[in-house]
Order: C-alpha cells, then structure tokens, then sequence
C-alpha cells in the first residue's frame, strides 16, 4: 500500500519583491542583504521576524566560492563546510546545530524540496549541487520556527531559491584553476511568441588537492526553463537533469598525520566516492489570485565511505556502501485573501502534499568498492500533507500581528529485510505562530516572536524493533518531534548608507537526532536547548565601497543528563564570523573591482564534555575583477592565505592496522583545501 507526505512549503506566500533606493549612485539591491521596512501593511506584511532576508541572484555570483553549497553563507550566521568528496553534500551550521548535511534546515528551489526524508546518508539529506548559480534569480532565507507555510527541517531555519523567467543577455562563462578545475557554464534565452525558454548548462571537472586521491569529479547540470503567460498569471514548466560522480578525500584521524603515516592531505582509503543523480520535472503558476505548484523529482546515489578503517572488520576494513533511490511526487496550493477586520489585514491560506516511493535505501559492507554482506536494506513508502494559514493583521499604522498554524501528517510504511523492522507508523500535529512587528520609525523596525515548528524521524527508526547489527531488542523512535522557539530582533536602516539587524532568540528541541551509522538510520536522542545573539550590518561607504559584518553566537546543551554523558551537543560551533569588503572602480561596476572577504569559525564542539578543544577556522578569500560592457575576467584566489585549518572536525574511535581491537579515541579531522587560484572569462551576448 502506498503512503505519502508533504514538503515544507515555499516562503513565497510570505515573501516580497523588495521597493529599490538609491544611495550615491549605488543601488540596494546590489547589497548582498536586504531588509523591509516602511508601512506594516507593505504586501501583506511579507517580513514577520528579523530573521528574514532576500538575495539577488547576480550578488549570489559575485562573491568567491569553493562550492556551490557555499551559496547559503550569504545566509548570517550560516557557514558550509565539507568532509568528504565534493559530490556529496556539504556540511552545514547554523543557530548551534552541526546540521549534518541537511537536517533541521529546510531547502527549497523552485517550489521543490531539496532534503530528503529517512535518506540513506541521513535525515534531511540536502545536496545543491544541481543548482546552476546563474540561474538563480533570488534567494529568500528565514531562521526559526515562526513561518506557518514552513514545515519540516526547518527549526534552524531555511533557503528558499528562485530560478530566473527570462534573461537580460545571454552568457557563456569558463573557468579554469589549479588542481585540474575547470567549469563551462552556457545560460541562453528563446523569445517565442506566447513566451520564452531559458536553458542552462553546466560542466565541471576537479581533481583537488589530495596526495592520494583524484577527486575524478565530472559534474553536469542541464536545465530547460520554459514561461507563458496564462489566464491572469505566469506559468513556469522546468526540466533539470543533474549526474555527478567523484573520488572522495575522507576525514583522518590526527594521530596518523602526527605519525607520518600520511599527510594532512592524504587518505587511508583511497577507494571512496560516489555517484549521485537527480532528474526532475516541475510547474509553478502565480497570478494575483493564487499560487500552484507540482513537480515530480528522481534521484538516486551510491556512496562509499570508510570513517573507522579496521575497527569493525580487521581484516576487510570498514569501508561500507550507502544507497537512496527514490521519485518524489507533490505540490501545494496557496491564495492571499482580505481579512474583514482592519484596513490592510490579510490571510494566506494553503496546503501541501508529498510522496515518496523510495524502492531502496540501503547500507552494505564493502572491500574494494564491493558488497561483501547486507547490514540492512528497506524500501520506503511515505506520505504527507498540511494544511497552512497565517494572518497579518495591522493594528495601527505602527504595529501589526501575525497568526499562523499549520496541522501536518505524516504515514510511512516500512519493507525491511528483517521482518521484525518491516511496518508502518503515522503521526500528526499542530503548530502555533504568532510575532509583532513595531516601527519605531521610518528606520527603526522591532519584532517579538514566537513558534512551534517539527523535523520529521527516519521512517526506519519509527518501525524498528531489532538492533540489525547487533540483534537485540530496541525501541522506536517517535515519527514527529517538536520544537518551541521565541525570538526578539531589530532592524535599523536608512536604505541609503547603511543596513543592520540584531536578533535575540532561544530553541526548545524535544529530540536532537543523531545518525548511526553501524545501523544505517538517524536515531532520536535527548531533547535539547539553544540560545543565541546574532549581528549583521552592511554599510555603503561610498557609491564605490562597500562592506558587511555578520556574527553569531550560540550556546547549546542537552537538557536532560544521562550518567556518563556531558550536556554540550556534539559538532555544535559556538562562534561564526563572516566579513566583506569590495571596492569598485566605477559606480555602475564597470572597470575593475576588488573583493575581500574572511570567515572565521570557533573551536567546535566534539565531544559531550567539551573536553577536546579542535583548532578554529580562519579563511580568506580575494578575488579581482575587470567588468566590460559585454565580458568579464575574474581572478579568485581562495584561501588566499594558504590556511592549514581544518574544515570539520569529529571525535570518536578509530582502528589503524596494528592497533589495539578496541580502537584509539581520537580527533579525526577534514583539512580545508590549500590555495586555489582560478581564471574565469565570461561573456555576455
């Protein structure tokens, strides 16, 4: 019997186009982040915390990036890591959680969700590397629980991407760098008579900078875009096809760097990697009256990892398989309806629906990239849907309220390969929403918060009822679990010189997730707390140069104590900065134009009582470019400072040849990449 479930939704039923300014000849939409401000009633009151912000597409492309994933650190306070192959999916962090690679920090492109539930490699897998980031036309973000068209994975907060509807010129960009980089991205527009079409191409080669591994990555990326109007609105069919495979670098453990046995950019496996794969069809219509999408996704991927070398098999080693193939099917509706009680109030009222048939997830023990036993194998039918509403109601030129709920649900229906595990589960639950926003002046806006929000369990985990490894007995885990958040901020801007926003805000986690990999799911653990201060300020020096800062601080701990085990949550980081400066040549960003930019990340938390103290991270990027009318030359220089910092670190036992059965605890750690100098030319036509 098949089931199915929801998505979390897309901000736009709360987001706005923002109203542009400009200040000595510089426009604000140039500033990399933005925020509303002016009457309460501005497009039904889009911006309900000061945890929102939105990002042009062309920012999105101007800055030096590693990875594609690293995208979202225009998000503050959010910074995206890596520790393994750079096929897979980043790492991320923000508000105090080591998200993993997706977990409780929702992503959307397009109407279409990016995480995955009860995925092979964990709980809200989220891989970006099938966006092409010149397609991008804006990113929309969020932090917190307080959005009613926001469901799963999105305690932490969320991205929310647009993809473009037309072109201003086409445009072919190449990129070569260090390492064996080298990417060809073509964006061209058909102008049809009832419409146009945009398509986008991507390829990319990379075999980084590891002794003992080609990371052999051969990106491509195809997109066909096409957009009619219709009736009173605008309807978008997309096509994306996306095939990746790659070699990885996985993390090592510090001893056998200090020992020799490799180096800092050396591997003890080098017979890891992957495949990936992500095919999809969408449609998204808007108009004044309501808003629809639908889109059907296929994805697939084949992983390899080896984290522990000997510990479990000192013969064959560890290295072990991960696999995820799914479709995915869903959609959602919303309209915006005039609320009868004062002049300018509103509802947006909507709901959603997800399927997943997910024919296999599996995790195996391999040798050499060959199975060798089964530790489990399930196939996976889940269904979802929500119902959503939130009002904004304006209480005076000043003030106004926001309302929201939304009723989720949620069936599964497990197959395993050990009947004991085979079943089904369902569970529902409401969320409440409300926040004020004040405007102290034309400057000057205040918010308070308050929101439940929820991430979604490993279905495998809510069937579970025999350890696969071991054989005992276990219990399940619950299929739903809340949380509690409250927030208070401020945002302060004149729209000309400058733009800052200050947030105040607190996390109640009734259970933090934890994935396990002997078992092959992500397990419920301990409920939990957070709280934190977050800062960011943009500051338009001149019509030439421009800067941002943007810092946060978080403190997270277990609340509830189990003999044996500390309170402070592992792989949480305490401190994030993010730090810019550009200077252009010319106002209207021709000529030549310098980018610096710093990221610092605190000592983390790997242990739970932070008794283990990892190195912190300080990364500089620069990069130069010459802008004509019709081309470009970009000169990135990354990690410009040729930084040995790590890029994630981890603490947990691992077994060299030759050592102890039992293993050796130890910091095992992913370096940052060293210096990469890339050359891009693009042209404009």
């Amino acid at each position: 019997m098949n089931y199915k479930k929801l998505w979390l939704g897309i901000a736009t039923a709360l987001s706005i186009t923002p109203t542009f300014s400009h200040a000595h000849g510089t426009s604000i939409t140039d500033i990399e982040h933005i925020r509303v401000k002016g009457d309460v009633s501005t497009k039904n009151g889009a911006y309900v915390s000061a945890s929102q912000g939105w990002v042009s597409g062309d920012t999105l492309v101007e800055r030096p990036t590693l990875r594609t994933g690293e995208i979202l650190e225009f998000i503050p306070g959010m910074m995206v890591t890596q520790h393994s192959g750079s096929g897979k999916a980043n790492q991320y962090f923000l508000r105090g959680f080591n998200l993993d690679h997706g977990t409780d920090f929702s992503v959307n492109v397009d109407g279409m969700p990016v995480n995955m539930r009860s995925h092979g490699h964990g709980q809200g897998y989220s891989d970006l590397n099938f966006i092409i980031p010149e397609l991008i036309d804006n990113l929309r973000f969020f932090k917190g629980t307080y959005y009613a068209n926001i469901g799963d994975f999105s305690s932490a907060g969320g991205a929310l991407f647009s993809l473009r509807n037309s072109l201003q010129q086409n445009i072919a960009v190449f990129t070569v760098g260090e390492y064996g980089f080298f990417r060809g991205v073509a964006l061209n527009q058909l102008e049809l008579e009832h419409g146009n079409i945009v398509s986008a191409f991507e390829y990319q080669t990379y075999d980084g900078p590891w002794t003992d591994v080609s990371e052999d990555v051969r990106k491509k990326n195809a997109n066909i875009r096409y957009v009619t109007p219709l009736a009173d609105g605008e309807l978008s069919i997309t096509a994306m096809a996306y095939d990746n495979s790659w070699n990885g670098a996985d993390q090592i453990p510090e001893r056998a760097v200090e020992t020799g046995l490799v180096d800092r950019l050396g591997s003890l496996d080098t017979q890891v990697g992957g495949t990936s794969s992500r095919y999809s069809l969408s449609a998204n219509y808007k108009s004044e009256a309501f808003n629809a999408s639908l889109y059907a996704i296929d994805s697939d991927l084949s992983l390899f990892s080896n984290f522990t070398y000997f510990l479990d098999d000192p013969i064959r080693g560890d290295q072990f398989e991960q696999t995820d193939q799914r479709n995915i099917f869903g959609g959602e509706i919303f309209t915006v309806l005039p609320l009868p009680v004062t002049p300018g109030s509103s509802v947006t009222i909507g709901s959603q629906f997800q399927y997943d048939d997910i024919g296999n997830v599996g995790l195996y023990r391999t040798q050499n990239l060959q199975r060798f036993s089964t530790t489990r194998e399930d196939a996976i039918d889940s269904l979802s849907g929500a119902l959503f509403a939130q009002s904004n109601i304006v209480l005076s030129d000043s003030l106004s309220l926001s309302l929201g709920g939304r009723y989720d649900y949620l069936s599964v229906d497990v197959e395993s390969d050990l009947p004991a595990n085979s079943g089904d589960d369902s569970d529902g639950l409401f969320t409440l929403k409300a926040g004020l926003k004040y405007l102290l002046s034309d400057e000057v806006t205040t918010f308070i918060n308050i929101g439940q929000g929820f991430h979604s369990n490993d279905a495998r985990g809510a069937t579970l009822n025999v350890d696969p490894v071991s054989g005992e007995s276990t219990e399940p885990s619950p299929l739903l679990v809340k949380s509690l958040g409250y927030e208070t901020g401020i945002n302060f801007t004149d729209s000309h010189t400058f733009n800052v926003s200050a947030a105040l805000w607190y996390l109640e986690l009734d259970s933090e997730l934890v994935y396990v990999g002997d078992a092959g799911f992500t397990e419920a653990s301990r409920p939990s707390e957070r709280y934190g201060l977050e800062f960011s300020a943009y500051y338009w020096i001149n019509k030439y140069v421009t800067s941002d800062i943007e810092a946060a601080w978080t403190r997270a701990r277990f609340s509830d104590s189990v003999d044996g085990e500390g309170d402070y949550i592992q792989g949480t980081v305490p401190g994030v900065i993010s730090a810019g400066l550009t200077y252009y040549e010319q106002s209207n960003k021709r000529g030549l134009s310098y980018a610096l930019r710093a990221r610092y990340l605190s000592s983390r938390t790997v242990d739970s009582n932070d008794e283990i103290s990892p190195p912190s991270t300080f990364i500089v990027n620069t990069q130069i470019r010459y802008r004509a009318t019709n081309w470009d030359v970009v000169l990135e220089v990354l990690n410009t400072l040729d930084s040995d910092d790590h890029d994630i670190d981890y603490f947990y036992a691992s077994r060299l040849q030759g050592e102890p059965n039992e293993g050796v605890e130890d910091l095992h750690f992913h370096p940052v990449e060293p210096r990469n100098i890339r050359l891009s030319f693009a042209l404009r036509y």
